[in-house]
């Protein structure tokens, strides 16, 4: 949540700037960044108190603050006491990865976890890697008035998402001003009275970028350090975390492990559902399963990227052969009407059928319509039948009635529609 208050000040930073697109003459758009920090930090203040020991204490729960450990299959030991368990479930998250760098710790960084304590803006910021983390805060940081420059070892931004759709998230950061280097790897980190230099090697040879902050956004590693896993018979991998079942059951069956310290996509909507199968499979002999979900994830750069389901390559992969389908917002009324035209929505599909395998979308609000393909994969509801919900005009959802209206053009093959002649022929 800190990012996302601060990603807020960067696009009203940003939205000023940009006003005359509108025909508005911009004023000048002064950032406060003291100001916005604190602003940040009362969010996440004001947030905190739903997770307060206090609160759920008041709901009844026994709270044991401390360093929890098993001693045994069934006992967990906290703050000296020892605690028997018929079921238990570990929930300890995932920290930020720190590289192992030659200098980097040295001269200093920053995580996502650390970030937000800043209330000077630095006036240059290096961002190691292309994540979620790094694309989100490079382009706050740079809104807010920062010099960044993003480094990725890969060819593209958001590695893992779709190539068009990071090929728009890399022209906006351009459009920024941001300086962005792919295909580059940091081999080493110096500093002095200069500032903290960053040696990476590039294509072109090793380049030097110097900032006087550095962040790092490489993803996160599971806390499964100091648990006393092996007491309890519990599998994990330091780097992937405690091993779970489908039905999210460790290698011992009285424990379970529910969010980032079990899972591969470690969003806080996709904890909160694996804390609902937890509580159902362990208490209530239900037989839920992880593999039934569709996680919905989103990137809050602006634009936004947001995914459902399977990208084209995972299903030809998995041997499923589909067609896609792709609307951009560029014919969109609502996108055109408020200058935020870049984007699609495009729909993969099982190949003769409406049935939907996946979905990503490039734009403002992706992560709110991103929902309406979620709901529909979980009710197959096929793509044929969007197009026949009505939504309101002018609204950037009625891009995916849109893509729906495209899969049933797709329906009117030659021989239907000389079938449909036919009998326009017979009933004049």
């Amino acid at each position: 949540m800190p990012s996302k208050a601060l990603i807020a000040a960067s696009r009203a930073a940003a939205e000023v700037r940009r006003a005359n697109r509108y025909g508005v003459v911009p004023a000048a758009a002064g950032v406060d960044f003291p100001a916005v920090m604190e602003r940040v930090r009362r969010i996440r203040s004001e947030i905190s108190a739903h997770d307060a020991a206090r609160r759920f204490r008041e709901m009844g729960v026994d709270v044991y603050l401390g360093d929890a450990r098993f001693t045994a299959s069934d006992i967990v030991e906290v703050a000296g006491q020892s605690l028997r368990f018929a079921r238990a479930c570990i929930a300890t998250g995932a920290r930020a990865f720190r590289p192992d760098i030659e200098g980097f710790a040295e001269a200093g960084f920053h995580t996502n976890e650390t970030i937000f304590s800043q209330t000077e803006l630095p006036r240059r910021l290096a961002v190691l890697g292309s994540g979620p983390i790094g694309c989100e805060l490079g382009q706050a940081f740079r809104r807010l008035g920062s010099e960044v420059t993003m480094i990725e070892k890969g060819p593209q931004f958001l590695g893992k998402e779709d190539r068009d759709a990071a090929e728009i998230i890399g022209q906006a950061f351009m459009a920024d001003g941001i300086r962005c280097m792919l295909n580059a790897e940091v081999c080493r980190v110096t500093r002095d009275d200069g500032g903290k230099h960053v040696h990476v090697h590039t294509p072109d040879g090793e380049q030097v970028v110097t900032a006087d902050e550095i962040l790092v956004g490489f993803g996160r590693v599971p806390n499964v350090e100091d648990l006393g896993l092996e007491s309890a018979g519990v599998e994990y991998d330091a780097r992937h975390g405690v091993k779970v079942d489908d039905r999210l059951r460790t290698t011992n069956k009285r424990i379970y492990a529910a969010g980032d310290v079990c899972l591969k996509h470690k969003f806080t909507h996709t904890a909160d559902a694996t804390a609902r199968i937890v509580i159902q499979n362990a208490l209530f002999w239900g037989r839920k399963k992880l593999s039934a979900l569709n996680v919905p994830w989103c990137t809050f750069t602006d634009p936004e990227v947001a995914h459902v389901g399977l990208y084209e390559q995972e299903a030809e992969d998995r041997g499923i052969e589909v067609d896609t389908l792709t609307k951009p917002f560029n014919d969109n009324d609502r996108a055109l009407t408020e200058s935020n035209d870049e984007g699609f929505v495009r729909v993969h599909i099982k190949k003769g059928t409406d049935q939907i395998v996946g979905a990503t979308i490039v734009g403002r609000h992706a992560g709110d319509m991103i929902s309406e393909i979620s709901v529909a994969m979980a009710g197959k509801v096929g793509l044929g039948t969007l197009a026949s919900v009505i939504h309101p005009y002018p609204t950037l959802a009625e891009a995916l009635k849109g893509v729906g209206d495209m899969y049933n053009r797709t329906r009117l093959t030659p021989r239907t529609a000389a079938l449909l002649r036919q009998i326009l022929k017979w009933r004049r």
